[in-house]
């Protein structure tokens, strides 16, 4: 029964691990959303991340997702359509979220090397989080591209997408407004994954 119960303990132990490394259930803002699917994806070779062709070869990103309304921490208003033109990844987030916190490193990294071919990510907060509350973590985390809010239908939009109920996960859209990958969780594979892809529509 003792080695039993070790045995239930260690499993226990290295599932919580695991979940730490890929992914958070989102907490309001998921709990809101009528999402039937919860199943975990990391960009593969059958989603539009895998595939070699040109941009037009690749389906557009949803217009729900293109003309919705992004408000930054100033409360200034833009959405995503009107950075036509540049790579942009959309990135959702929350402070509370390890994965998160875990994979930003790398996001600060790509947006320096990036920024001046035409790359821009944004960073969309989740949670209803307050400027107070993310003002502190931008600073603690360095973070050094754009922060902004995901609100109710661009968030129900990118889980359509996605079909991932989860954060974080990344969105890459090429400069014509065609979808290029998803990426979902925070591993260092999937962060592997997300900057060869990244690199890659920028050098087009």
């Amino acid at each position: 029964m003792k080695q039993f119960l070790q045995n239930i303990g260690l499993f226990l132990f290295a599932a919580i691990i695991f979940s730490g490394l890929t992914g958070c259930e989102t907490k309001t803002n998921s709990q809101k959303m009528d999402v039937a699917e919860n199943n975990a994806q990391t960009s593969n070779a059958n989603s539009p991340a895998g595939k070699t062709s040109k941009s037009s070869e690749y389906p557009p990103a949803p217009a729900g997702v293109l003309q919705a309304e992004v408000k930054r921490l100033d409360n200034s208003v833009f959405k995503v359509n009107d950075l036509k033109g540049t790579v942009v990844l959309l990135n959702l987030w929350a402070t509370w979220c390890g994965p998160c916190r875990a994979e930003m490193p790398e996001l600060v990294a790509l947006e320096s090397e990036l920024k001046d071919k035409g790359f821009k990510i944004i960073g969309l907060n989740v949670d209803d989080e307050t400027e107070a509350q993310i003002k502190p973590f931008v600073e603690e985390m360095k973070l050094n591209y754009e922060i902004a809010w995901a609100d109710e239908n661009l968030y129900r939009e990118l889980l359509k997408v996605s079909k991932f109920n989860g954060i974080p996960q990344s969105f890459l859209i090429d400069r014509e407004g065609h979808l290029r990958g998803i990426f979902t969780g925070g591993s260092r594979k999937v962060q592997l994954q997300l900057r060869e892809n990244v690199e890659k529509v920028v050098a087009e």
